[in-house]
């Protein structure tokens, strides 16, 4: 699998070249980082057919048995848009904003961020070992390590649940990390002009009223890791 981006005319970047990311390896990075998706698909047929955009939550598998590994997104097996997503081709998109970009004139206001696409045939899983693996990197992903603390899923959650691989092969990434980028003229203005820098902040976990103990060791770590600062930002995307 080769280690460069954009390896199709439908992920390679048009537009903004210069802020696509080459290298497979940050894409591999920000996948680890990112905590939601939102997946594209068309759905009714003929004059009725349209397109649906619904968050989901993912996981990933990069030695996965799809091409370029495999990203894994869950539904409900009642779920309209579930057969339409195994018929056609479907978009896939993981964004995170860094910061609003204020500049001098509307047209290069912008923003700081990370964004992934990723474009191809999605398949249901049907192996009951991939099935779990990939529940488990789904909810990993928000707390890792917390399958493991979890009782087993029951036969009837598995039947109500459907999980999706689609291959991360044909994908592409483009990144944001610096301040306004004004004409000579604007600057000579002496309007302001700057970044607002946007992260996460989680708070520390709220104990549920039924529940007994303490807060688990890897939900106090996770709350704590998930602070991410421009900073880090602007150190993880350097070279970018």
């Amino acid at each position: 699998m080769s280690t460069t981006l954009s390896p199709t005319p439908r992920t390679r970047v048009s537009r903004g070249k210069n802020r696509a990311v080459p290298d497979r390896e940050r894409l591999h990075t920000f996948l680890g980082e990112a905590l939601i998706a939102h997946l594209g698909v068309t759905v009714g047929s003929g004059e009725e057919a349209h397109p649906v955009v619904l968050p989901t939550a993912y996981g990933f598998d990069l030695d996965g048995p799809d091409a370029g590994g495999s990203l894994y997104l869950h539904g409900s097996v009642a779920a309209g848009w579930l057969v339409r997503a195994l018929e056609r081709d479907v978009c896939v998109t993981i964004t995170e904003l860094d910061g609003l970009v204020a500049a001098r004139s509307g047209f290069h206001h912008s923003m700081n961020y990370r964004s992934a696409v990723v474009i191809g045939r999605a398949r249901l899983v049907e192996d009951p070992e991939e099935r779990e693996r990939a529940l488990a990197l789904v909810v990993d992903q928000m707390i890792p390590g917390r399958w493991e603390t979890l009782r087993p899923a029951t036969r009837k959650e598995l039947a109500a649940t459907a999980v999706l691989a689609l291959p991360l092969a044909e994908a592409s990434m483009k990144a944001r990390a610096e301040g306004p980028v004004d004409d000579p003229d604007d600057i000579e203005a002496g309007t302001w002009a700057g970044v607002i820098p946007i992260h996460r902040v989680a708070g520390a976990p709220v104990t549920a009223e039924d529940a007994t103990g303490p807060v688990p060791e890897d939900v106090v770590r996770r709350a704590a890791g998930l602070n991410l600062r421009q900073g880090d930002v602007l150190s993880l995307s350097k070279g970018m």
